[in-house]
């Protein structure tokens, strides 16, 4: 039907040409009569074909979708997708997980808890040890006795009588200056008996006179006449 139309309208522009060269040979009477005749059928027929040719403009824009998901061709906009290529065919998702606003508070404000260290319990020292370490503190610090000499006292027949155990309790907890306690002696021998340096010295040292360490015995003897 549109092509009928065209055809018409080509027929009425060569009619129109024609009777505005010899408007008698279409058998009008003046040109004018021509123009108005042959304008008015090449207007309607344009109309007709305007009415005869399908809308388009409110088809929709065709969508392409190829076999990938991910790749999408749209003519309205002309916008294509670079398709993503998987290797291996699978895709591995790591899932975050992130914290909530009250689990981050709650962990805020959480107190932070100071461990309680719970001291051991004191050993429980026997009554007799803490009577000889009394006696050891009085021979070390009042008679400037050695630690071999204060040991003796304490579990002598005639001094302490303490126990060997309850005599070596004291003099490992005794605090006692021993180098101080053989100048103390030292300087009493010298003073009292008139010793020389060197019988001061032996009289230290001797199982039966004080019973110093010779390095205690030697440190009283450099600091004799301080």
């Amino acid at each position: 039907m549109e092509s009928l139309f065209i055809v018409l309208i080509l027929l009425s522009v060569v009619v129109l040409i024609v009777g505005l060269t010899k408007p008698q040979a279409i058998k009008l009477k003046s040109r004018k009569d021509v123009a108005l005749v042959s304008g008015g059928a090449i207007l309607f027929f344009f109309i007709c074909v305007a009415v005869a040719t399908p809308n388009t403009s409110t088809q929709p824009t065709p969508v392409v979708t190829t076999s990938n998901p991910s790749t999408v061709v749209s003519t309205s906009t002309a916008v294509v997708q670079t398709p993503v290529i998987v290797k291996n065919s699978a895709v591995v998702k790591t899932q975050v997980v992130q914290p909530t606003q009250t689990e981050v508070q709650t962990q805020a404000s959480a107190p932070v808890q100071t461990p309680v260290v719970t001291p051991s319990p004191s050993p429980i020292v026997p009554a007799e040890y803490k009577s000889a370490l009394s006696q050891a503190t009085t021979y070390a610090n009042t008679m400037y006795l050695s630690k071999q000499g204060v040991y003796d006292q304490l579990v002598s027949e005639y001094g302490g009588k303490f126990s060997a155990a309850s005599a070596q309790y004291a003099i490992d907890n005794v605090k006692a200056d021993w180098n101080a306690n053989a100048l103390a002696q030292a300087k009493t021998y010298q003073d009292t008996m008139n010793l020389s340096p060197a019988a001061v010295r032996d009289q230290l040292v001797s199982e039966y006179g004080g019973k110093f360490t010779a390095t205690e015995a030697d440190y009283a003897i450099q600091h004799l006449n301080d």
